[in-house]
């Protein structure tokens, strides 16, 4: 398997790629620099735009710009070309100051699904939990009951071509799984949890994402590979990568087939390569994101 630098950056803790079909380009942050990036693989140099809080993850938004998970609550945020941004409320955080956003994700109609956790220097660390943006036609506030709490690291967000399928996993390695539940694309109500995964083949369960047969890829951090499961939990492809810590999986390109990579960069020991931006060419193509609808006005 080839594998390309996407972007030989050295990002402490990029996360979140996402391909724009509108921009013809990636996008992804870098949690702790509260960055956002955008770069198109081609001569252009990748550039970013600086924020004032951490941000867990983006997604698209529909009529342009990006929807981001800071610290403090979900944005929607339009990034200027002259490097300025502007960012409004969409709905406050429910967790406290010791806590901040991690992975998120629209669902095939749109809604945000989004994980919180700990923040790394919480002196007395509280659990996470995964919940979703409610919409318009939802009573009781901005965010819906959590679907699951007690998490530690929540991750692996993702969605099966027909929208019927909900995975996430927590990477901490306490629990170092990933579930799967039925989902109801109608309604947006996620069924109970059921183990998909109870360990990977190397490392930890990190962010993923599905492509077009419904195989899910997941990056294995501490593992040094992207791996890819079939719909019934076999494993079915190991694509050892040239970094120890991958984060998270997107696919893009104007065809859908090109799986960028994002990495971090290791406490200790970290390599040349260790929080670049790696691309594959796996052979099978993904599916594009859709990007959230703004249905619930701001508080």
């Amino acid at each position: 398997m080839k594998i390309d630098v996407f972007w030989s950056g050295r990002a402490h803790l990029a996360e979140s790629p996402i391909w724009s079909t509108a921009d013809a380009a990636f996008y992804w942050v870098d949690i702790y620099a509260g960055q956002v990036w955008r770069h198109d693989g081609a001569a252009q140099a990748a550039r970013y735009w600086q924020l004032d809080q951490d941000v867990g993850c983006i997604a698209l938004r529909a009529g342009g710009g990006l929807l981001a998970a800071l610290r403090d609550g979900v944005y929607a945020l339009q990034l200027h070309e002259d490097g300025s941004h502007h960012a409004s409320l969409v709905a406050a955080a429910a967790h406290g100051s010791s806590m901040r956003f991690n992975d998120g994700r629209c669902d095939r109609q749109g809604r945000f699904w989004v994980g919180s956790m700990a923040d790394r220097q919480a002196a007395t660390p509280d659990f996470g939990c995964l919940a979703r943006l409610s919409t318009a036609l939802e009573p009781g506030g901005p965010w819906r009951q959590p679907l699951k709490t007690s998490m530690r690291i929540p991750n692996g967000l993702g969605f099966s071509p027909d929208g019927r399928r909900l995975y996430f996993s927590d990477s901490h390695a306490s629990q170092a799984q990933v579930w799967r539940c039925d989902y109801e694309p109608e309604s947006g109500t996620a069924g109970e949890p059921r183990l998909f995964i109870e360990a990977l083949a190397t490392g930890r369960p990190d962010g993923a994402a599905v492509d077009i047969e419904g195989g899910y890829w997941i990056c294995a951090n501490d593992g040094a590979a992207v791996l890819r499961y079939t719909p019934s939990g076999r494993l079915d492809r190991h694509i050892g990568l040239p970094v120890r810590k991958p984060t998270m999986c997107a696919f893009g390109g104007s065809d859908l087939a090109t799986l960028l990579i994002t990495s971090m960069r290791p406490a200790d020991q970290a390599t040349e390569l260790d929080g670049a931006l790696l691309a594959i060419r796996p052979g099978i193509a993904g599916l594009a994101e859709t990007p959230w609808q703004p249905l619930h006005a701001a508080p």
